[in-house]
């Protein structure tokens, strides 16, 4: 077999190593990737596929297009994840993740272990939770949705579900919470269900528990729990439009800024409790450094998106100047390094540490810890986000947004 060019002598050398590539001469590997980056373990790449970008990682086990081509760019990718068809551009997989045929996976996405969605998903800036499940059909960008403790029982998106990102005011603070981050990672709380051919109108906030009923589309917060939510459709009427003007102006920015701080603590969450387990794998500190990245490029989309709004306000009350100066001041307390709950931290990994050096896996340890414990690792990540959403609060009192934040 003759192979000529950059991407057949990569290919080439692939083979040598161990990675089975079904049409060689169909796919096509970028001169940048780093082979070194790409297992030789048990990764198949199938006919079409097509590999580029220097921060792409391939960890053991993967399968790409095992339903139709698949394009990968600048994405890490953990062991054992299954990416059946389309696009995937700057995000993480981690192990056992999946994506149907036709996904098309844009930047700043984050599949954690077992996550999945079915064919033809459209996601962005989008973090989904261990177990967390979209069917088929769906357009599931700026979101964060958790929930669910195992893949018998975990959040879902119902098909042809649709979250609704984008405002006739042509701006995108429109990030929802389907649960949360510092109950979330303990893969204990009972799922969300977001039933299909419905949709969400960001931002809101959905709580634990809570099932919203197919066809329904939500504009509001359902933070209460365990409730069945049945939307109701707008009544048939023609009224003036107004742009730039925010009826809901304080619930929108308190979902902005309460989404910011999840973020935050996911980011501490990363730091201190995921670090410890992703290096033990394959490429680890590479795929350890994407979710890093992928953290940061949401907090930055995130006050992109607020300060396009603040540009877009009139200005012609006392909040909406407020916003307009102080929007300046988010960035300044994105890393809580004088927060009071480290204590709880240390404390918390102290007991992660344990089980870690008993050669546990990241979700067989998160679920073995004791009910306590994990009250002392929610307890410092909400700390995390009130030290945040505190230190805003100075700079924009007239949104009063801490009276909106309920665990």
């Amino acid at each position: 077999m003759e192979f000529v060019g950059h991407s057949l002598e990569k290919i080439k050398s692939l083979i040598s190593k161990g990675v089975k590539i079904l049409n060689p001469f169909s796919v096509d590997i970028g001169e940048e990737v780093n082979i070194d980056l790409i297992s030789s373990s048990g990764v198949i790449i199938y006919p079409g596929c097509r590999i580029y970008g220097s921060k792409t990682v391939i960890s053991s086990n993967t399968k790409l297009g095992t339903e139709g081509p698949v394009t990968v760019v600048d994405c890490r990718i953990g062991k054992s994840v299954e990416l059946k068809g389309g696009f995937f551009f700057n995000s993480v997989f981690l192990e056992k993740a999946v994506a149907g045929y036709g996904s098309h996976v844009r930047e700043g996405c984050i599949f954690e272990e077992e996550a999945s969605c079915a064919h033809c998903c459209g996601l962005k800036h989008t973090i989904l939770f261990p177990f967390v499940t979209l069917g088929s059909l769906i357009n599931f960008c700026d979101c964060l949705i958790a929930g669910g403790t195992s893949r018998r029982n975990h959040s879902e998106v119902g098909s042809s579900y649709v979250h609704f990102n984008f405002t006739p005011h042509g701006d995108k603070a429109t990030p929802s919470l389907f649960g949360d981050v510092p109950r979330g990672v303990m893969l204990s709380e009972p799922p969300i269900f977001l039933g299909g051919q419905g949709g969400a109108v960001g931002p809101v906030r959905v709580g634990y528990g809570n099932v919203i009923a197919a066809g329904s589309i939500i504009r509001n917060d359902y933070i209460e729990e365990n409730k069945l939510i049945i939307g109701k459709g707008h009544s048939g009427k023609v009224i003036e439009f107004k742009r730039n003007s925010y009826s809901d102006l304080r619930r929108i920015v308190a979902n902005n800024l309460i989404y910011l701080s999840n973020l935050v603590a996911l980011r501490e969450w990363y730091r201190h409790i995921r670090r410890e387990f992703v290096f033990r794998e394959e490429f680890g500190e590479y795929i350890y450094n994407g979710l890093l990245e992928i953290v940061e490029l949401a907090l930055k989309e995130r006050l992109t998106r607020l300060r396009q709004l603040s540009e877009n306000l009139r200005a012609e009350k006392k909040e909406e100047l407020e916003l307009k100066d102080g929007v300046s001041k988010l960035e300044d307390y994105l890393d809580p390094t004088d927060d009071d709950s480290q204590p709880l931290r240390e404390e918390f990994k102290r007991e992660v540490i344990s089980f870690l050096q008993s050669g546990f896996s990241y979700i067989d340890t998160i679920k073995r810890l004791p009910e306590k414990v994990k009250r002392t690792g929610t307890l410092w990540l909400q700390g995390v986000m009130m030290h945040y959403l505190s230190k805003v609060q100075e700079h924009l009192p007239s949104f009063n947004f801490m009276a909106k934040v309920k665990f």
